[in-house]
């Protein structure tokens, strides 16, 4: 089930902050502020994050939250708010409820939420300068391997079950390229020689000290943090995989959101790379480059079709 499969309980601890797109934020005062000059735009744009840091989220969110209110007064709106939840469900919600308009996670979590929420995905999102990201597996080239294939019988560390780059992506990969794939609870258990057996990690950084120190015999983390892995180190291994690419971030906007201010919403964000004052919201908006369209009407059938493929296991 979705509620043990994070090890979280729904709704538990949802925190909220709430600023108007006129007053400066800051952790300690998280309350309703008074609205825009104009007493007329009352309405508010709300922008849903999940954190266990609020304070960190909402310092990088409100600008963006303000930039969208301050561009969406012919719909009544002149207050941008921020929202967040302690995971995915919580967020699904919140989003369903109609307390959050738009959220933005990388594909898996998206996903989730958009099929517990009906959110629906509407752009792609640039982060960190990347339209797209895939997945590198990779082992010690010591070890011997040089194809997934040879992989079973032997371990394979993943980041957390809520991560596209560190499970979603390796974990299809492998299973369609027909590895009999075993989930194990830790790095000791044994492995049977028709299996491949997996073990979370919770983080790349544990994923490559795993595979360097021996304790797994083979790890996935996204491209970029293969890239940063010292040279010297990075020798040493062997890319026995890529994944496919997919988008970096989604968009995701409320199921019953007006349609005509969800077409506001979208060309107010693929606009925002046009001018200086966007492009400094996006910046401080954890390095996004730019909003786009998806490449192909595939992209999101496809990320469904990833999420399908690993949501019960």
């Amino acid at each position: 089930m979705l509620r043990n499969f994070f090890g979280k309980t729904l709704l538990v601890g949802i925190t909220t902050l709430l600023v108007s797109c006129t007053t400066q934020t800051t952790a300690s005062d998280p309350e309703i502020s008074k609205p825009a000059e104009n007493s007329e735009l009352t309405g508010t744009i709300v922008v849903g994050d999940v954190t266990s840091q609020p304070a960190k989220k909402i310092k990088r969110f409100q600008p963006l939250a303000d930039y969208l209110a301050a561009n969406l007064g012919e719909f009544g709106i002149g207050i941008g708010e921020v929202k967040v939840a302690p995971d995915v469900e919580a967020m699904a919600s919140l989003l369903k409820s109609g307390q959050v308009d738009i959220y933005f996670d990388s594909p898996y979590p998206a996903m989730l939420v958009s099929e517990l929420s009906n959110a629906q995905p509407i752009l792609r999102r640039w982060k960190g300068g990347d339209a797209a990201y895939y997945t590198v597996i990779f082992a010690m080239t010591d070890r011997g391997f040089t194809s997934l294939n040879d992989l079973t019988g032997y371990k394979v560390a993943f980041d957390d079950p809520t991560s596209t780059s560190g499970y979603v992506l390796p974990m299809v990969h492998m299973i369609e390229a027909g590895l009999n794939m075993n989930k194990k609870e830790s790095p000791d258990e044994s492995v049977q020689p028709d299996e491949v057996g997996y073990v979370f990690s919770q983080d790349d950084q544990n994923n490559i000290q795993w595979v360097i120190s021996g304790r797994v015999d083979a790890a996935a983390i996204d491209h970029r943090s293969f890239l940063n892995i010292p040279a010297e180190s990075r020798e040493a291994m062997t890319v026995l995989a890529e994944t496919e690419k997919v988008a970096r971030h989604v968009v995701l906007v409320r199921g019953g959101l007006d349609p005509q201010l969800v077409e506001q919403i979208k060309q107010i964000l693929l606009n925002m790379d046009q001018s200086p004052e966007g492009r400094e919201v996006m910046e401080n908006f954890e390095e996004t480059t730019k909003f786009d369209n998806f490449p192909t009407e595939g992209d999101i059938d496809r990320m469904r079709e990833l999420y399908e493929k690993v949501k019960n296991r």
